[in-house]
């Protein structure tokens, strides 16, 4: 579409066009608009196909001469980068309007329809609309070559926890992929005691170390090593090494205080239980309910360690349960828990069921149980503490049996687990059957602790649960309301969704 804009006033009259004769309203060119055209051509030197280059890996566009922008497809970022392309060849005319025309989204074409405006034979303004194409040309960009070579970064954090389960790993890595802190990561790699994190530069590093230590426990450190020195441009290149240290205490883990500590506390017993590690340590103790939260820098100042591990845990059966009113904590003490119930518990380890041999023992779960329940605990009675503040304490303040949870058949809770997680892609040998043991204690401490749960992403999944009339009707479960759906939203190779698109 082409025409003049010149404005005419209503008393003249029409003249003749000086080349092909029809009759026209005055205008400064005494042409008409078609032998106009024929003269000049206002677009001309205007490119009608360009090139833009677009990352597959990472759905980004490169903007000369080095950056890399995301756009997503018909969005006015992408449509003012397609003009800086021809912005040059531009400058003769005037821009007037220019928008998106659709085009399929698997064809790699982009299609630009510009209306300009150039003033042309004495005066005459000349108004043409014509469409650029942009062809999109695949090329990684440098972050993702990095990426694929695997072998070429400038930091990494290491994160390291001395503990027998990774409960707490696990747990950070769903707070990772929420927070979507593995993006920037060359490389992930797994090794026995922790992961490894891999960087292009030093200040996405420094940017998980920061994550790290308000999301859990932990200290850190930092070293770096020169690799090498252009002594003419004055420039260095280091390799930086972060080192974060999570402290060595999970979920379920039994510790003992040492007498300052507990006293710091509010006067809680030594031995307490953590019910949870999130940012902080929450110790509850099982006489009392009372509880408290201790933060990296108080551990490190007052560590203390886990009295068992895990694969120490040993089965009982309620004998008999009574629930008592927990007393009114001394002068200075802290909070009691509301979630849990204090109880008087007599139980028997299920291996002696052949004896008369019992244990009597106090427990934060009377909200729980019942006699001829299942639970899980430690024997403090028949084992040598091997502790340095447990081998000091009175043995009249040792309880003989500490009880952790509720046990259920694990088999009935997998086979009835209707959600997923997500996990970070990561270089490993494989689990073993541990670790995989491990993941399971993780799954269900997300059915049993709210507080966990709701800063983890949790997906429905596609299989359907099989229900039986045998399961466990009072098995913690996770509702459909705490769930998401898992949605694979695939992007073409002009990148995500944008604006409405425009037709001729």
């Amino acid at each position: 579409m082409e025409y003049m804009k010149e404005p005419v006033a209503p008393s003249q009259g029409n003249i003749l066009c000086c080349q092909c004769g029809i009759p026209i309203l005055p205008n400064p060119a005494n042409m008409c608009v078609a032998c106009l055209r024929k003269q000049v051509d206002i677009t001309e030197g205007i490119p009608k196909q360009v090139t833009v280059h677009f990352c597959k890996q990472c759905e980004r566009y490169l903007q000369p001469p080095a950056t890399w922008v995301q756009c997503a497809l018909e969005s006015r970022e992408l449509l003012t980068l397609c003009l800086k392309k021809i912005k040059a060849s531009l400058s003769k005319v005037r821009l007037i309007e220019a928008g998106f025309v659709w085009t399929e989204p698997h064809s790699r074409r982009l299609k630009i329809k510009l209306t300009v405006q150039k003033e042309v034979m004495n005066g005459a303004i000349l108004q043409q609309v014509f469409v650029v194409e942009y062809v999109v040309q695949p090329q990684m960009c440098d972050d993702c070559h990095r990426v694929e070579a695997k072998d070429f970064w400038k930091a990494v954090v290491q994160v390291r926890q001395k503990t027998l389960h990774k409960k707490t790993f696990y747990y950070l890595e769903q707070l990772i992929l929420k927070h979507k802190l593995h993006q920037n990561t060359l490389r992930i790699k797994e090794i026995h005691d922790g992961l490894d994190f891999y960087y292009g530069s030093k200040q996405h590093a420094q940017k998980m170390v920061d994550f790290l230590q308000c999301t859990v426990p932990s200290r850190s450190k930092s070293s770096q090593r020169l690799i090498s020195h252009d002594i003419h441009s004055n420039a260095y290149n280091y390799k930086s090494t972060f080192s974060v240290e999570i402290v060595p205490i999970c979920k379920d883990n039994v510790v003992c205080l040492s007498p300052k500590l507990a006293q710091s506390l509010g006067n809680m017993h030594q031995i307490c239980v953590c019910i949870r590690v999130t940012s902080t340590i929450h110790l509850l103790d099982p006489n009392t309910l009372q509880i408290a939260d201790i933060d990296g820098n108080t551990y490190w100042r007052h560590p203390f360690n886990s009295l068992f591990h895990p694969k120490q845990l040993e089965e009982f059966i309620v004998i008999d349960i009574t629930r008592v009113q927990a007393g009114k904590l001394g002068a200075g003490a802290g909070m009691k828990s509301k979630k849990h119930t204090l109880a008087e518990a007599w139980v028997q380890k299920t291996s002696e069921m052949n004896t008369d041999h019992q244990y009597f023992c106090r427990t934060h779960l009377g909200h729980l149980l019942n006699p001829g329940d299942l639970v899980l605990g430690f024997d403090l009675a028949n084992c040598n503490l091997n502790d340095e503040f447990a081998n000091k304490m009175n043995p009249q303040n040792v309880p003989d049996v500490v009880l952790i949870k509720k046990s259920y058949d694990r088999t009935k809770r997998q086979r009835r687990r209707n959600w997923k997680l997500k996990a970070l892609e990561r270089d490993r040998e494989g689990m073993d059957t541990d670790d995989e043991r491990q993941y399971q204690d993780f799954l269900e401490d997300l059915e049993e602790d709210e507080a966990i749960r709701k800063n983890v992403n949790i997906y429905k999944d596609s299989k359907i649960p099989v229900e039986s009339d045998t399961d466990d009707e009072d098995a913690p479960r996770i509702s459909l309301t705490d769930m998401l759906e898992d949605l694979h939203i695939s992007q073409d190779a002009t990148g995500g969704e944008g604006s409405d698109m425009m037709t001729e």
